[in-house]
């Protein structure tokens, strides 16, 4: 029975992010670890082992690496998951290919393009022949070194990312077809000279819908392998920085060419359409308390934690107080406060200086009082495909403080930053999302397979912070030029 090996490193860094990604950062898995801790996910990793065994080849687990978006990964921590992943390569009872789920915006101090160095070393051990096919996420910086040196290149096809765990079936599947009938994938890339705001990258809109509805044509054809749209990661200042198409063909280079310039043109022709018109925190918040469907979902643009930010803006906070909006929640990464509410105890009352301690991009600390409604150990479980694909979750400690009249609201203060990817995020602190006013979430577009379905409505708000909508805020050094919509 043939074998193959599985194994990845993710990370999607934010370059304008002071805070550094090591070692301790990432959350490894190694060997059957993998298989314990991915095996029933929707996660491209669970979709390379159910694929692995639908296909009737034993598994070699090697090393599973992932760590919350931030800044760049230091040397050490890649140097170190590196020689990890090739080391269990190199123990491996010999593999006949290799399933590798990379994020594609990885940024490294000395590699503006760590996935790519990455494929170079792994190069560097097993020659061309040998197949790497590789995962990437929808808002990977594709490059031309991550095309060379893989076999084929298979991306995420929506956002929020609900289709990881059939993107790692969809490789496995390849994998299958080129040790079993010897295809030979051929893959072009093509990258329109733009940057694609984050408020366009929902694939439920347009003008991204479009677009994947045109790749999932070409993908329906006999003589297309992968079909290929990333949205690509404004929020790193690397020369591959921006939507990419990647067409993979069976040794027809000129075809993936073509199409992939094709759709590559599709977006560049409705440039024009994609402007940015977002209330401010103030606007926004005013429109919120005078909705008349709820929950409202303030969407808290610049503090999205899935994008690198802190996960401790104050902004939309400081204005819901100095409004007295009443019934809201919002969550807010202090393991300090924490510490605070723990220290006093269930049911007592905290005066608290929360937030805003990251830096002075997203607000200052904000003043507030309230009683302890309860310590929890921040663990929870998501079971329904949401972005990101995990099942298993942790926040770390967290208490939820609740503000006294005129707000009747909640403050939820968490030890380690969470993406709100998962309405159990809430749930499990008891909290009934259904039954709040207004909900502050620390995203851009991935919320939403959560967040969406309550929604009385949803407002997007243009806050300052390290993941700003608006381009404008950030100074680039390092993308191509000129380049849409900053030239």
């Amino acid at each position: 029975m043939k074998a193959i090996a599985i194994g990845g490193i993710m990370h999607e860094s934010n370059t304008f992010s002071d805070t550094p990604t090591d070692f301790e950062a990432f959350h490894t898995s190694v060997g059957d670890e993998i298989i314990d801790a991915w095996a029933d996910t929707h996660h491209e990793m669970g979709g390379f082992i159910q694929g692995a065994a639908q296909n009737g080849y034993t598994l070699y687990p090697t090393l599973m690496a992932a760590a919350t978006p931030a800044g760049r990964v230091t040397d050490a921590a890649f140097d170190r998951l590196t020689e990890m992943l090739l080391q269990r390569l190199k123990t491996a009872p010999k593999s006949e290919g290799l399933l590798l789920a990379l994020h594609g915006a990885m940024v490294v101090e000395s590699y503006p393009d760590g996935d790519g160095e990455l494929l170079r070393r792994l190069r560097a051990v097993f020659p061309a022949e040998f197949p790497i096919v590789v995962t990437l996420d929808h808002h990977a910086n594709v490059s031309e070194q991550m095309v060379n040196l893989s076999t084929a290149l298979v991306i995420y096809k929506t956002n929020p990312h609900i289709d990881q765990g059939h993107r790692g079936l969809q490789a496995a599947a390849l994998m299958h077809r080129i040790l079993s009938e010897g295809i030979t994938p051929t893959q072009s890339l093509s990258k329109p000279s733009m940057l694609l705001n984050i408020l366009y990258q929902n694939t439920s809109a347009e003008p991204m819908r479009s677009i994947l509805n045109a790749a999932a044509e070409l993908e329906a054809r006999d003589d297309v392998l992968v079909a290929n749209v990333a949205a690509g990661y404004p929020y790193a200042d690397v020369y591959e920085a921006g939507p990419g198409f990647v067409i993979v063909t069976d040794d027809t280079r000129q075809l993936a060419r073509k199409e992939a310039e094709r759709l590559s043109k599709m977006l560049w022709n409705v440039r024009g359409q994609l402007t940015l018109d977002l209330p401010d925190a103030a606007t926004a918040v005013r429109q919120a308390i005078n909705a008349k469907n709820h929950p409202v979902i303030l969407v808290e643009m610049g503090d999205n934690i899935g994008g690198g930010s802190p996960g401790d803006s104050t902004i939309i906070l400081a204005e819901l107080l100095k409004q007295d909006a009443a019934e809201f929640v919002v969550v807010l990464w202090d393991a300090e406060s924490v510490q605070t509410c723990l220290r006093a105890g269930i049911g007592e009352e905290v005066a608290l200086s929360v937030g805003g301690k990251t830096d002075t991009r997203h607000g200052k600390p904000v003043p507030i009082r309230g009683r302890v409604r309860l310590i929890h150990d921040g663990h929870f479980v998501e079971t329904e495909p949401r972005h990101g694909g995990q099942k298993y979750h942790n926040q770390g400690l967290t208490a939820v403080v609740g503000l006294a009249s005129p707000h009747r609201a909640l403050v939820v203060l968490t030890s380690r930053r969470q993406t709100p990817f998962s309405l159990h995020q809430l749930l499990s602190l008891g909290i009934q999302p259904q039954a709040m006013r207004i909900i502050v979430v620390k995203a851009a577009i991935a919320y939403r397979a959560a967040y969406e379905p309550i929604a009385g409505e949803i407002i997007e708000v243009d806050t300052p912070g390290l993941t700003a909508v608006n381009p404008q805020h950030f100074t680039y050094r390092h993308i191509r030029r000129p380049i849409f919509p900053l030239d």
